[in-house]
């Protein structure tokens, strides 16, 4: 089985505010775009798996055609930059992301 990384063109995330994440996986075909919206290995409820977080933590999650892309965005733990934050610009939370695999 492909990994994510391997269909992708990016996988990012980044700061959206003093609370949140977000998170853009952009793919470079259409047809690797519906294979992973197909196989369900990024929807709402396997975000939450992979993260370990309630789906409530979930603001935001957006198949997005057009763009062969899937944008979410997660409320974080703690403010960016607060004391025991470990990501001040929330550019290292995709990394579970890269190794998913995709049936």
């Amino acid at each position: 089985m492909p990994r994510l990384h391997e269909l992708a063109k990016t996988i990012r995330s980044k700061n959206a505010g003093v609370n949140q994440v977000t998170f853009d996986v952009i793919f470079p075909t259409r047809d690797a775009y519906r294979r992973v919206v197909e196989s369900g290995v990024l929807s709402r409820e396997a975000v939450a798996r992979i993260y370990r977080i309630a789906p409530e933590r979930i603001s935001d999650h957006v198949q997005f055609e057009l763009a062969n892309a899937i944008k979410f965005t997660i409320y974080r733990e703690r403010p960016s930059g607060s004391p025991g934050d470990w990501d001040t610009l929330g550019c290292q939370f995709y990394g579970p992301l890269v190794d998913v695999e995709v049936p």
